[in-house]
Formats: structure tokens, C-alpha cells, sequence
């Protein structure tokens, strides 16, 4: 018997994070949409005061709005010395329509004088998935630790990644590169860490 396709719509109109999300869900039996593929979807306001409080957001209204199961996550990187910023403003820290280029520049000019030592970082990413009445039914969380690099090193990824140093590593995300990224990202972390809750679901025949 074949079994039914799962389709799921990550509330994103990020393209590099619909791609990364898609490769870890994909081998799941998950049929993936991002906001690129859908007809009007919600532009939701992130005016949390925290990762969940905005990937709750994300989710739950979007899926109410689209009548349909919506995956959302929040995500940004937390700097030791910055008592944690940029944090929920990771992607808009040098402004509203930022570049990840111009939040690079701004975070290595605020850093630009603390010690290698004081560099320490972490990416976090939660997750939150909703079913097509708006309500959570799955939530996970994951963080990679790491350091802030003084220059850039690497093309792959988007965000910070050409800054944040994997220690064990010795390198960046974005010299590392989406197959390594994929095992031990945040993003990545998070991801596992629902996927047993999808599948659950939808074993339960909670899912239409």
C-alpha cells in the first residue's frame, strides 16, 4: 500500500533556507512547499521577544490563513561578549531590508576589538509546526556552538556563516559546505528533533 504524501509548507520565502530545510525533511516522504510555491500567502509580523515566540507566529497564523500543516522556524546567532545580540534581529541587525553582506560588516566592526577568546557564539533555531486550524502540534529547538571569526572565510551558506567558526573544525560553515552544515548545524539539529513528532502525527492520522 502507498503510503499518503505528507504535504507540509515551510512558512519561509528564504530560498537557502527552503533548500535546507527541504534536503533534511525530504527523505522523510514529506512533499515540500516554501511560500515561493503557494498563492497568497500571510506576511507575518515578527514582533516576538523571542526565537519561539516568532516561529510560533509563523506558523500558526500562516497556517490558519493557508488552511494547511505549516512548518516555521525562527533562527539567528548569539554572540557572548554582545550579551547576546544580534539574537531575534539577526537577519535585519544593520536594518530593515539588511544584507547579509551589511550584517557581516556591522557584526566584525562591533567586534572588533574583543579577543579571539571573547569571540564565542551560537547559532539557535527553533521550530515550530502547526496543523491547518493554526494550532502547534510540534515544537523542537537545537544550537551550535561556535566562534566569530575576524574575517570571512568561505562562499557556501547564507547569514553568518562565512564568520562562525566550527572549533572542531577549524573552519567556517561556509568553507564546510551544505554536507557537513546539514549534520550539525542548529537548523539541522532542530530538524531531528522534530521529525519523530511529524512522523508520529502522522501515523496517528492527525494529518490531511
Amino acid at each position: 500500500m502507498t503510503k499518503p504524501t505528507l504535504k507540509l509548507v515551510l512558512g519561509t520565502n528564504n530560498l537557502a533556507k527552503g533548500r535546507e530545510l527541504a534536503a533534511l525533511l525530504s527523505p522523510y516522504g514529506f512533499e515540500i512547499q516554501t511560500l515561493k510555491d503557494v498563492a497568497n500567502p500571510l506576511d507575518v509580523v515578527e514582533d516576538g521577544h523571542t526565537f519561539a515566540a516568532n516561529a510560533q507566529a509563523k506558523a500558526c497564523e500562516q497556517a490558519k490563513h493557508l488552511g494547511c500543516w505549516v512548518l516555521a522556524d525562527d533562527s539567528g546567532i548569539e554572540i557572548q561578549t554582545l550579551d547576546g545580540r544580534p539574537g531575534i534581529f539577526s537577519a535585519r541587525y544593520s536594518g530593515e531590508s539588511a544584507t547579509d553582506e551589511q550584517n557581516n560588516t556591522k557584526l566584525l566592526h562591533e567586534l572588533k576589538d574583543v579577543a579571539w577568546e571573547k569571540r564565542g557564539a551560537r547559532y539557535y533555531c527553533h521550530v515550530t509546526v502547526a496543523d491547518p486550524t493554526g494550532e502547534i502540534r510540534a515544537e523542537s529547538s537545537g544550537i551550535c556552538r561556535g566562534r566569530i571569526r575576524t574575517s570571512r572565510a568561505g562562499s557556501n551558506g547564507f547569514g553568518y556563516d562565512p564568520l562562525f567558526e566550527i572549533l572542531e573544525y577549524h573552519r567556517t560553515f561556509g568553507q564546510l559546505g551544505p554536507s557537513v552544515k546539514k549534520v550539525i548545524s542548529h537548523r539541522a539539529r532542530a530538524m531531528r528533533a522534530i521529525v519523530p513528532q511529524l512522523a508520529k502525527l502522522a501515523e496517528s492520522g492527525a494529518w490531511s
